[in-house]
């Protein structure tokens, strides 16, 4: 290998040193210092510098930005902190409302804002390892991302090294972060931010002040204009247009080939820091945007100060009204709390904190036509209508289809085949049919009805009384076989080590699996698997000895895996405490099953349906004579500790216990843990993206516990 003179490695870092500034200057400021042929001359040296000398390539260089070859998969990651959601409002008066609540928790003390776009791309974290770009991920649930760092890289506007080298900006002027007025708050203007806000750091102490670590969370998307140009090109070469900025940004980003992803005009905006480790002491979120800009992050410009809770509504309308000419993509505007000191205050309910809502604009809505009420089978047997419409072009998004829920809701809203409809998207995404338009109702149309048959296997379906859905409760119906038996053979369930969703779908196409019992039959036609895509001696092996083991699983984990509707892991392991066998439980009336603390008629119905169809007798039949253990003991709940006779529900994902082990701390004191919330429930304890159990919670007052309340309860 060549080894690169001095001369030439202090000409390859004052090149990369002035191509980040260009480049921060080009992508993030839009303020060219110069052209575009002059920036190429300077990277066609430098690029020709490192292809002589490989040792002159830094992480940090431009010329890394191009992608890598295709990788096999993302890796999970788990983030420092928990990446939250929010709450939504969809007026001025919520947006108070929401003030309101925040008063009462906290008092009279002093309430000042951030208002900052809620940009529709992909939520990202970046980390920072003493200035340097390490690791980059997507949001995923929350709790853990996708490893990105090779496609985020390609991302011109994503700091390769913090802070961004030879900038001779002064942060608290030029572009950045503003106030109403335009102006930084530590620049006299009318509304000027309290004593200590509105931090200023000189180049100098931008240097000093690097942390160690750093985590930064951003939204990356692509602009209207780029977006444009891109389709522009696309149908030049005869290539079909993309849908719209947000699904081809996150598309890229999340594509396993890095040079997809460098080919896509795709930019970063930052707006939060998750963690930061041996950095400055940041006591606002107009400190930190402040920060951010000065380190070299972009940060949207349309973010501004606001002194009360009135400015900041003020200021969110007025973005609102001039949002369809923003050169990108949001669907709101996020107000939150300025101060860090009174965010930890207010804290976190289930998986939004308190002191942030997103102001939301009134949903968008069109009209179009329905022409077809359809019907979906779910895995459990729900019959779901759907409405097949003339394409609408509503939000940035082609819209044909829309969920209808059940017959109720159509019934509703008096709902016809023909109808013109009026459609909306609602919180800018799903869409949704509000009503028809009852004079434009063509004569012939006729009143929906649920079919009396599943559309999938003809066999009559039912509607319990008191429920809205109307169920198929067939288990060897088509529609629902391949998801019954990927439920079946699943983590939590038999666990069949190897047996994913795409065999499930072979072997039911096949016609080796007509229902869940034929998994314990593949045995019989190796030969056949054999001759199959994808099977070859030791997968087959591997795939017959996970299923042999699989016979022995708990009597809990064999009830939850037959997909009875209302039975999740919980119930199933009420019920093998219980009655100990299957046996016992299929003879079992709904006065047995009603008699077990927490389980009401629901359950209780939904299970002497399900053991008094002859066709599922038969399937357990088969699955006891194969040999699947259908017989059990399980211990007991405590009867003594301090949280005897105290009912749990869980709800969304604790950031760090399973469900599993929150219930073996809940059940280890003596308290029991239900599916469902009633007015009888103790505590709901909430985690990220907790859905409706949080919200029947709420209703009926029961008490909303965090990771947190909860180890305090459990002591």
């Amino acid at each position: 290998m060549t080894t690169p003179v001095p001369d030439l490695a202090q000409r390859a870092a004052e090149l990369r040193r002035h191509l980040q500034v260009y480049a921060h200057h080009y992508y993030v400021l839009d303020a060219p210092l110069i052209s575009d042929a002059a920036y190429d001359t300077l990277y066609r040296e430098l690029r020709e510098l490192e292809e002589t000398y490989p040792d002159l390539i830094t992480p940090d260089s431009p010329t890394q930005r191009i992608g890598g070859p295709p990788t096999e998969g993302f890796r999970k990651v788990r983030h420092p902190g928990a990446i939250l959601s929010l709450d939504n409002a969809f007026s001025a008066d919520e947006v108070r409302a929401w003030g309101e609540r925040m008063r009462r928790l906290i008092g009279d003390a002093p309430l000042d804002f951030v208002v900052e776009p809620k940009m529709d791309g992909l939520t990202v974290v970046l980390h920072y390892t003493n200035g340097l770009f390490t690791l980059g991920a997507t949001r995923g649930d929350g709790i853990e991302g996708e490893d990105v760092t090779v496609n985020l890289r390609t991302v011109p506007s994503v700091p390769l090294r913090i802070p961004l080298s030879g900038s001779s900006l002064p942060v608290g002027e030029g572009a950045g972060v503003r106030t109403d007025t335009g102006r930084m708050p530590s620049d006299p203007h009318p509304n000027p931010l309290p004593e200590g806000e509105g931090m200023r750091l000189s180049p100098g102490d931008r240097e000093a002040s690097v942390p160690k670590r750093l985590v930064v969370r951003g939204e990356v998307l692509m602009l209207r204009d780029a977006f444009e140009r891109l389709n522009a090109d696309r149908v030049a070469q005869g290539l079909k247009p993309y849908e719209n900025p947000r699904n081809t940004a996150a598309g890229a980003l999340r594509n396993l080939d890095p040079k997809v992803t460098a080919s896509r005009p795709m930019t970063l905006y930052a707006y939060n820091i998750v963690e930061v480790v041996g950095g400055p002491r940041l006591r606002s979120q107009w400190d930190t945007l402040t920060y951010l800009r000065a380190m070299g992050f972009p940060v949207n410009r349309d973010s501004q100060y606001a002194r009360d809770l009135d400015q900041a509504i003020e200021l969110a309308l007025a973005w609102l009204a001039r949002k369809p000419s923003l050169n990108y993509e949001a669907d709101g505007i996020v107000i939150k709390v300025n101060s860090f000191a009174l965010q930890d205050e207010l804290g976190v309910v289930g998986n939004a904190p308190r002191w942030a809502v997103a102001f939301k604009p009134a949903p968008q809505e069109g009209v179009t036509v329905l022409r077809k009420i359809a019907v979906n089978v779910g895995r459990t047997g729900v019959l779901t209508p759907y409405a097949i419409m003339d394409p609408l072009r509503i939000g940035g998004v082609t819209v044909t289809q829309a969920t209808l829920h059940n017959a109720d809701y159509i019934a509703e809203r008096d709902l016809r085949e023909g109808d013109t409809v009026v459609l909306k998207r609602a919180g800018d995404v799903i869409p949704q049919v509000l009503r028809p338009v009852p004079e434009l109702r063509p004569p012939d149309a006729q009143p929906w009805q649920m079919p009396g048959t599943c559309p999938s296997c003809g066999e009559p379906v039912v509607r319990p009384d008191g429920e809205a859905a109307t169920y198929c409760v067939n288990s060897a119906c088509p529609a629902q076989l391949v998801r019954n038996v990927e439920h079946f053979v699943g983590r939590g369930t038999m666990d069949i080590v190897g047996f994913g969703e795409r065999m499930a779908g072979q072997l039911v196409s096949a016609g080796l699996i007509r229902d869940i019992s034929d998994v314990y039959h593949l045995y019989e036609h190796r030969a056949t698997l054999l001759q199959m895509e994808g099977f070859g001696d030791k997968k087959v092996d591997n795939l017959l000895q996970s299923i042999e083991a699989s016979k022995d699983r708990p009597l809990s984990r064999l009830i939850y895996a037959l997909g009875i509707r209302h039975v999740g892991s919980t119930v199933a392991e009420g019920l093998a405490r219980q009655f100990g066998s299957l046996d016992r439980l299929m003879r079992a009336s709904l006065d047995d099953v009603q008699a077990i603390p927490g389980f009401g008629p629901q359950i209780a119905e939904s299970l002497v349906e399900y053991f008094g169809n002859p066709h599922n007798q038969q399937v357990i039949a088969r699955l006891q004579a194969a040999g699947v253990k259908t017989a059990d003991t399980t211990q007991a709940a405590p009867r003594d500790g301090h949280l005897v006779g105290q009912t749990f529900v869980l709800t969304g994902r604790l950031p760090t216990l399973t469900r599993d082990q929150a219930k073996a701390l809940i059940e280890a004191v003596g308290g029991r843990v239900t599916d469902s919330v009633t007015r009888k429930t103790n505590y709901v304890v909430a985690g990220e993206e907790a859905g409706s159990k949080l919200d029947k919670a709420r209703q009926l007052g029961v008490a909303v516990l965090d990771e947190a309340g909860l180890h305090r309860l459990l002591g």
